[in-house]
């Protein structure tokens, strides 16, 4: 049997020996229009795998639909397998590393529907030392972008392939779509988060991530992930990650770098730091523009309930009226203070929660505040509960910055409150069903105004709300 690091450069025939590693990286099996017969399609399958913590291959197969379907289906990543008679071939690294991973070898592997095989390993002592490659990263633990490296450098980033380390702070549901032409794809997002940054958002579209994903604890599984691509979302106004055909990860990494995140992840879930709603969809930025579908409070009540135990988001618009809104009441309960340097919590001692902090002392310059706080919105149909108002969102709606806010008498501040509750306002938010929230639906406003009492008497008239 030979091992990877044994490949010589002469070899270019199909071999009799074979090849054993463990899976470290799938992609999707793909169907493309076979150009010798028209009408039919030609199947493609890739995956990579690895016996040494310095050797790994991409293994390349070609066929019949059911026979790469059926080989991709035969084992996942992390199983330890033996390829027989695989034709090994130098490798065109301009054209293959665009769309599969970046390996060390010189070479790759093809797997032939009617020569070569690929089996499970049942060889214990080689199973024992390549399950030993399982948390060892395939670049430099040293080498890769702290989240809050990607969140300042910004756009600078805009379609990189970069290297992260982070820990999940959670995994969402698997979304269910079909395109414009009738495929149906699915999606999943994964939360993220590390020293600098609460959360981060990466996107899973491919099978195989995404039931790599399902196998992750949130708050305790840490990831080293290589070659995702970074590029700045204009729909949320944010940097996000992409998992892509090149991206290998690496699940709880055995590193020194890996080991300290860890540690720092436990401990700040343990103190209740990730107990807040998550500080990037509080401070995302939608395109209004985009948001059509208006809604009554009960109509916004029963899409939550249809949409119980999923994580799908609901954007909409509804014309309400502010009925609890107690801006006049202590400031405390009304404005959040988080660290200037990794936005995290500030705690009633007035220092940063996040014990890795690199600013551990804080000063007044230190400290971003924002407004955090709750309204209730009703219309004739019913109230929906503890709506967040939060962040610019908030400035936008009193009209003023919460400094100028703080420098408001009571008697302006009790004003400014009826101003509000005397007046049928546009409402644009975003959903999530809660079955633990009060109005059985998560309501952040994205936008509140008083409404053009013409554009919400025609709205509602063509609802058939008088």
């Amino acid at each position: 049997m030979w091992y990877e690091e044994e490949l010589l450069p002469h070899i270019f025939v199909e071999s009799s020996e074979s090849v054993a590693g463990m899976v470290i990286g799938k992609i999707d099996a793909k169907g493309f229009p076979d150009r010798k017969n028209i009408g039919t399609e030609r199947y493609t399958f890739t995956f990579t795998i690895r016996d040494s913590p310095s050797c790994f291959i991409n293994v390349v197969s070609w066929g019949r639909e059911e026979y790469i379907r059926g080989l991709s289906n035969s084992f996942r990543i992390g199983d330890c397998v033996v390829i027989e008679n695989p034709l090994v071939q130098p490798k065109d690294s301009e054209k293959e590393e665009r769309f599969s991973p970046s390996t060390s070898s010189s070479y790759r592997l093809l797997v032939s529907e009617n020569f070569s095989t690929v089996r499970s390993c049942c060889n214990p002592e080689i199973e024992t030392k390549l399950l030993s490659l399982l948390h060892l990263p395939i670049k430099d633990p040293q080498d890769y972008y702290s989240l809050g490296d990607i969140v300042h450098n910004g756009q600078s980033l805009n379609g990189n392939f970069i290297n992260i380390l982070a820990a999940v702070r959670s995994v969402g549901e698997l979304k269910y779509f079909t395109t414009a032409d009738r495929r149906k794809g699915q999606r999943c997002e994964i939360k993220l988060f590390d020293e600098t940054v609460p959360s981060f958002l990466m996107v899973c579209w491919d099978n195989e991530s995404m039931q790599l994903a399902q196998t992750w604890i949130p708050r305790e599984t840490v990831l080293f992930i290589a070659d995702v691509r970074v590029n700045y979302d204009g729909f949320r106004n944010c940097m996000t990650s992409t998992v892509n055909s090149k991206t290998i990860i690496t699940t709880n990494p055995d590193t020194k770098e890996a080991n300290l995140l860890f540690s720092f992840a436990k401990e700040y879930t343990e103190i209740g730091g990730l107990d807040d709603d998550d500080p990037e969809q509080a401070n995302e930025v939608i395109n209004l523009h985009s948001i059509v579908d208006v809604f009554t409070v009960q109509q916004i009540k029963n899409k939550a309930k249809d949409n119980v135990g999923k994580s799908d988001l609901i954007y909409g618009i509804v014309y309400a009226y502010i009925t609890l809104l107690h801006i006049d009441s202590d400031v405390s309960k009304l404005i959040r203070s988080r660290c200037a340097r990794c936005k995290y919590m500030i705690g009633t001692s007035g220092e940063c929660t996040n014990t890795s902090c690199p600013d551990g002392s804080m000063n007044s310059t230190s400290i971003i505040t924002s407004f955090d706080f709750w309204v209730d919105l009703s219309d004739h149909t019913g109230t929906l509960q503890s709506c967040n108002l939060v962040g610019s969102t908030a400035e936008k709606t009193l009209g003023y910055t919460v400094d100028e806010f703080c420098s408001l008498t009571e008697q302006q501040k009790t004003s400014l409150k009826w101003s509000f509750l005397l007046e049928r306002c546009k409402i644009y938010l975003k959903l999530i069903a809660a079955g633990n929230a009060r109005s059985g639906v998560r309501v952040n406003l994205l936008s509140c105004k008083v409404a053009d009492p013409e554009e919400a008497s025609q709205t509602l008239s063509a609802m058939g709300i008088c």
